[in-house]
């Protein structure tokens, strides 16, 4: 009786601070000027209204902190503000507030840009007279592209950031806040609309990137220093730091992405010339098959016969193939695995295994039906056909 009592009061006080608790899920809101009043510079560029015509203080303005929203009496200008009957054109009912100005922490003067250099009001506010409200465009303030335009040092004016900006702390792209961004800004930086001069220049790259080893010359292994050996300088530039590029084993993983992302390494890496340093053939020429790992030379790295276990290169096969596939192919376009690995007489247990015992033996595999199968890429049958049992590669499972 106790417990069903206070779960009852427990359920009372729950229902009260439900029903007259204030709800503040909009109270972090803020208004904007949609929900003030109905306007649409859409159809007043129809109606043959310019910028100047309702915003008339921008032409004197020299600070962003001025007033440059239109007021009633601008509007009186061209709407009869003096009938109470034709309110509600503009003004939703009850609401007649000033609009709201947003503020910014950029140093600008409309007065010189637009007096003085004669620059249109549209091609800083791109797209504004195609929409009703400022908010609806993804930006209704000009972007740092169409500043460029003007702002680069060479066509009309500087581009010292301070110049317009108050604060550069948070002068941060969104792309660059992406967790890959160090490891992917080189397909950026490469792209023929590449935007990086906006804010940075070669002295800014030097700090990774020496110029004279970028992606336009050798870019050799001579460029690079590790973390533990003297630093390195040319003409007086430190060279690359090579844990900033790639990690410290990377030697000995890079043939898989040389295989699968060639383009990926030729952003930096012009192949006659890097990696012909270690790949070269015995006359000088590149040559990828000229290079053979160490561990490819022990004595134990292929055991041949049935039952040696084929040796090292065996185990290092199964740890991890796709070191293996850096330089053969084990579909089958290269002959390497497939010289030793296929059953060329279709008698079972005269070459070397590849499969564990019973591999898939219960399954109905396509190589019943279909002699094109992958099977027969190593298993030679000339029973298949007739399906004779107890011979052949049918034989490995029909006795």
């Amino acid at each position: 009786m106790k417990t069903k009592f206070l779960y009852t009061i427990v359920i009372a006080v729950i229902s009260s601070i439900w029903i007259f608790y204030p709800n503040n899920s909009g109270a972090d809101e803020k208004p904007i000027n949609k929900d003030i009043i109905k306007f649409s510079h859409q159809l007043h560029k129809a109606a043959d209204v310019s910028c100047a015509d309702c915003h008339s203080g921008v032409s004197e303005s020299t600070s962003l902190t001025d007033r440059l929203l239109p007021v009633k009496d601008v509007c009186a200008s061209c709407h009869d503000v003096d009938d109470d009957t034709a309110c509600q054109t503009c003004h939703y009912e009850e609401k007649f507030e000033p609009l709201i100005q947003s503020t910014s922490e950029l140093v600008f003067n409309h007065k010189f840009h637009v007096i003085e250099q004669k620059t249109d009001c549209e091609s800083c506010h791109i797209g504004l007279t195609e929409v009703d409200y400022s908010s609806e465009l993804k930006t209704s303030n000009p972007s740092m592209m169409s500043c460029y335009q003007c702002h680069n040092d060479k066509s009309v004016a500087a581009n010292v950031c301070e110049s317009c900006h108050i604060s550069t702390v948070n002068l941060i792209p969104q792309s660059h806040k992406s967790v890959d961004f160090f490891k992917n800004h080189k397909f950026s930086a490469n792209h023929p609309k590449a935007d990086c001069a906006m804010c940075h220049d070669n002295n800014f790259c030097e700090s990774c990137h020496v110029s004279t080893n970028g992606i336009s010359s050798a870019n050799t292994a001579t460029d690079f220093y590790t973390p533990y050996s003297p630093h390195r300088y040319t003409d007086n530039v430190k060279q690359q730091q090579i844990t900033r590029v790639h990690d410290l084993n990377y030697r000995f993983s890079h043939g898989m992405d040389a295989r699968g992302k060639n383009s990926e390494c030729s952003t930096c890496h012009q192949t006659e010339t890097f990696c012909a340093e270690c790949h070269s053939s015995m006359g000088g020429d590149y040559a990828s098959g000229g290079f053979v790992p160490k561990s490819h030379s022990d004595p134990n790295f292929v055991t041949i016969g049935v039952g040696t276990g084929g040796g090292v290169h065996a185990i290092s096969a199964k740890r991890d193939i796709e070191s293996c596939a850096a330089c053969h192919d084990t579909q089958g376009a290269d002959p390497n695995c497939i010289l030793c690995h296929t059953d060329a007489d279709g008698i079972k247990g005269t070459n070397p295994r590849t499969h564990a015992a019973g591999f898939m033996k219960n399954i109905n595999g396509d190589w019943h039906g279909d002699f094109g199968a992958v099977c027969y890429d190593c298993h030679t049958d000339p029973f298949a056909i007739s399906q004779t049992a107890g011979k052949g590669f049918c034989g490995y499972c029909h006795n």
